[in-house]
């Protein structure tokens, strides 16, 4: 009994630790903003200076021995860390994260702590055509998008983790309220014309499926069905 108390004691502490990193995380060094998000088992950390993008690394997580301990599955800064293994210590007080770094300790200013009707990773899983009807798209191939939305903010990731391929990521800041979803581009990889902008669509939950519907940066008229991964 003692044993099996033991064991779950530390389950708890496991969880209420992902559970406290869960969420976005910002951090100003001089002029380059770093946004560090946490999202069912998935991390991305992103660096820009004004519009001009920097870096970004995501990959997947889980907290073990109060550390994190991630294995990354893109890198825009040095695609031969992609497949590798961090561990990094980490500390929570208050509204802070601490990270203790090789090259020292780094700390981040809590953003939201991840909770909101969207809140996840997600993936695209259908499209409607001209039709009108929605059909499922099928993952084929390493390629990978995922998009991630936190609290307040969203990134959306193009990789292929099996060629150590990036192919693009953008973020910022987004609101779902009745019924329309807006978001406010803050770092884009491709195009840095792009920042500033405001995008807004349709969007509701159905089934655990979010519905995303409006006109494309092009002005095309999209209707796609995301779903959230699962790990």
């Amino acid at each position: 009994m003692l044993l099996i108390l033991v064991v779950l004691g530390a389950t708890t502490a496991l969880q209420a630790q992902t559970s406290g990193l869960t969420g976005a995380w910002q951090l100003a060094d001089g002029n380059n903003q770093h946004h560090l998000f946490f999202q069912d088992g998935y991390y991305f950390h992103t660096v820009h200076n004004g519009n001009q993008f920097i870096a970004s690394q995501g990959g997947t997580f889980q907290v073990k021995d109060q550390g994190v301990a991630a294995t990354v599955l893109y890198d825009t800064a040095d695609s031969a860390r992609v497949g590798t293994g961090l561990n990094v210590p980490f500390s929570i007080a208050g509204e802070r994260l601490t990270l203790q770094m090789p090259e020292g300790e780094v700390s981040f200013t809590r953003v939201d702590d991840g909770k909101a009707p969207l809140a996840g990773v997600w993936r695209i899983t259908g499209r409607a055509g001209d039709d009108g009807k929605v059909a499922a798209i099928h993952q084929s191939g390493t390629r990978q998008t995922y998009k991630m939305l936190t609290g307040t903010k969203f990134q959306w990731v193009a990789i292929d983790p099996a060629k150590k391929q990036f192919s693009g990521t953008g973020g910022g800041s987004y609101t779902f309220a009745n019924g329309k979803y807006t978001e406010k581009i803050e770092f884009f990889s491709r195009d840095s014309s792009r920042v500033g902008a405001t995008l807004g669509f349709d969007g509701k939950l159905q089934d655990g499926n979010w519905h995303h519907s409006g006109l494309s940066s092009k002005g095309a008229k999209i209707y796609e069905v995301w779903s959230k991964v699962q790990r």
